[in-house]
């Protein structure tokens, strides 16, 4: 278990402070802030690579030292994925991932290094030297080397950013599955809170360099307890009702018994959900999603999740 107790990191000012949690073996963890909140510090000081300076982190129950007093800063149990890469720009792509299986089998080293090419479809780019690839390839590669450890703790810092809907599901399924099959302890940092979910047990919201609150995902998502925790867990309506401000998501309403009328404006079809735009009485605008267009509601009730 890696467990952070009141942990600070100081720059020129506190990036975090009195940050406490545990990320037990098999954990999904999503973690939402806007820029700034500290989220890629709090990454980098639970795997070592960014010392702290109040409080303390453990990795079953022994502290885990920053790179000012280990020579090689990082843990093999814990893998990061951040924009940084860290990647040899003068090896291949193949090489790159192959560093980290050295300990295996030659046979076993190139199976796990085709398996990950495949699986982050950079196949074609094996023998090209990173430095000569795109950043988001290098993306890529940076989760290819990081899955390869087959690491007990896995972090990733916003790593779906350069990928397509498509790649990202096909990695996400990979990952639930490594969760599953071998318990490995996942956290996840995105600026699209929508994108955690299905996937991720819990979310943690960290704002100004403080654990705002930690929730299980349907909860933070259904139930936000600020119009700002609401809006980083993806769209959300706001509108006042009887004189109380209401959060809802585009999809918490029904048609049965209205009272709240509306009027169509326009609809845009995504290919998967249909998200109609709507003004009220009030001029509020507000988004619902269907499976068709709505042009032909006249009004709606907020029908809130339990």
């Amino acid at each position: 278990m890696i467990r952070a107790e009141n942990i600070g990191v100081l720059r020129d000012d506190w990036v975090l402070r009195n940050v406490s949690f545990e990320l037990p073996e098999g954990k999904l963890l999503g973690i939402i802030g806007d820029s700034g909140a500290g989220k890629t510090t709090l990454l980098k000081a639970i795997s070592g690579f960014l010392d702290v300076v109040e409080g303390e982190v453990s990795l079953d129950s022994k502290k885990i030292i920053g790179p000012t007093d280990k020579l090689v800063p990082g843990y093999e149990e814990i893998q990061l994925v951040n924009q940084d890469f860290e990647l040899d720009t003068f090896h291949t792509v193949a090489e790159n991932i192959k560093e980290k299986v050295l300990h295996l089998p030659k046979e076993d080293q190139s199976v796990l290094v085709k398996e990950m090419l495949d699986l982050l479809e950079i196949g074609h780019l094996s023998d090209r030297q990173v430095r000569w690839i795109s950043g988001g390839e290098q993306q890529r590669v940076s989760i290819a080397r990081a899955l390869a450890c087959e690491p007990r703790y896995l972090l990733l810092d916003e790593p779906f950013v350069h990928l397509d809907q498509r790649l990202r599901l096909k990695v996400m399924a990979y990952l639930k599955s490594l969760n599953e099959v071998r318990k490995t302890a996942i956290v996840l940092v995105s600026h699209d809170g929508a994108e955690m979910m299905g996937f991720v047990d819990e979310v943690m919201h960290l704002s100004d360099g403080a654990i705002q609150r930690i929730a299980p995902a349907n909860e933070m998502y259904y139930h936000p307890k600020t119009e700002r925790q609401a809006a980083l867990m993806g769209m959300v309506n706001t509108m006042k009702v009887n004189g109380e401000e209401i959060l809802f998501r585009p999809s918490e309403y029904s048609v049965e018994s209205p009272n709240i009328l509306i009027k169509f404006e326009s609809c845009f079809d995504t290919g998967v959900v249909v998200f109609n735009y709507f003004s009220t009485e009030t001029n509020e605008r507000i988004v619902l999603s269907s499976s068709k267009s709505l042009e032909d509601i006249e009004a709606i009730r907020i029908h809130k999740r339990s």
